[in-house]
């Protein structure tokens, strides 16, 4: 498994602590933050995959997204 498989599959995990409802994916920026770090990816990374996931960033610490 490469790299980006293994983030992809942990903000999957994170993500609504891993239920499956499709329409209700969200990450909170902390986590994101926290996943980028752990992988040592830039935080922008994470938001294009969740983008491509269909994953709401949550909880903004600059107050962007509710």
């Amino acid at each position: 498994m490469d790299k980006k498989e293994e983030l992809l599959n942990a903000i999957l995990k994170v993500t609504n602590n891993g239920q499956t409802s499709e329409d209700k994916k969200r990450l909170t920026c902390a986590e994101a933050f926290e996943l980028a770090k752990k992988y040592d990816v830039e935080i922008i990374e994470i938001g294009r995959m969740c983008n491509q996931c269909n994953i709401k960033i949550c909880k903004c610490q600059l107050g962007c997204f509710k």
